[in-house]
């Protein structure tokens, strides 16, 4: 990011619900080619390092917004630390979908990447991925491999998050191989795709990607530039049980897509049935018996289409 003077921080009510905490740099007026989103909710300890590692980039041409999510522990304390970083703190907690989406609202770079507040990136990462799409005018998206880290301890992935580059849409139907802060994209794919699913309290990634990799190829850059911080308990993955019911809802609303083919329709209603057996099998174990009879519903509905 360029140098700059600098205003002091300085709070602005702004209508509906948000209070935005930013500094204005004045000699910063041109558009940046990249905008930078970091949702975060209650993360003060891991978010001081995600944004120092956005800091290190060897590319610099962006803007970087911080989203806090109605947070109550010391966020804001922590992002006084960056007065050159653009900080909006909404009074609630309104989920991670909505956080993204407001800061797709207020971006002005012609690409948009997201980190998510307990993750990391290798100091090359958006300069590798800008040469990717700035030499590739047809890509639309691209993403990076990963570095697993769970409980401070290096892990490998399980072959089921193998990576893909391409067509990527029948890989992603299982579970969701791509990382939001992998992730660098054109920002008016948005316009085209629709933004993410506020609907969703996790799963809205693979929701996205899902509606991304129905239209375009998706390119995958083999190098690990992202560390993926895990295993703590506030992890939306580990606060939901059963994640294929949000899955699902994105299958259901793929079935509803005119452009699907004959044979992505048939892909995506077999992952639909197999899901909602694993469901029904999981709630009626857990005595749960209207859940478990909503998704055989579900296995009578689609069955014919199988």
């Amino acid at each position: 990011m360029g140098a700059g003077d600098l205003k002091n921080t300085e709070k602005f009510a702004v209508p509906k619900y948000q209070i935005i905490l930013f500094s204005v740099r004045s000699n910063h007026q041109m558009q940046p080619v990249l905008t930078i989103i970091i949702p975060t909710f209650n993360r003060a300890g891991f978010l001081k390092e995600s944004v120092l590692s956005v800091l290190a980039q060897t590319f610099t041409d962006y803007e970087l917004i911080v989203i806090d999510d109605g947070s109550t522990d010391l966020t804001q304390e922590v992002m006084l630390e960056f007065p050159r970083v653009r900080y909006v703190a909404c009074p609630e907690n309104s989920g991670v979908s909505h956080a993204r989406n407001l800061g797709i609202g207020m971006a002005r770079g012609r690409y948009i990447c997201f980190l998510d507040s307990d993750d990391l990136w290798v100091k090359n990462k958006l300069e590798r991925q800008i040469r990717w799409m700035e030499s590739h005018s047809d890509c639309q998206v691209c993403y990076t491999d990963e570095i697993w880290i769970r409980k401070g301890v290096r892990v490998n992935p399980m072959n089921k998050h193998r990576k893909y580059s391409g067509d990527i849409f029948a890989p992603s139907l299982p579970l969701c191989i791509v990382s939001p802060s992998s992730v660098l994209m054109r920002s008016s794919l948005f316009d085209e795709v629709g933004l993410f699913d506020e609907d969703l309290p996790v799963c809205e990634d693979y929701d996205l990607w899902l509606r991304i990799s129905l239209k375009y190829p998706v390119h995958f850059i083999e190098e690990k530039l992202i560390v993926k911080q895990g295993g703590h308990e506030d992890q939306l993955s580990t606060k939901y049980w059963g994640m294929d019911r949000f899955r699902v809802v994105a299958l259901e609303k793929l079935l509803r897509e005119s452009s699907l083919s004959e044979e992505r329709r048939g892909l995506v209603v077999k992952t639909l049935l197999q899901k909602c057996g694993i469901l029904v099998q999981g709630f009626s174990k857990r005595g749960k018996v209207q859940e478990a009879e909503r998704y055989q519903v579900l296995i009578e509905k689609y069955s014919h289409s199988s």
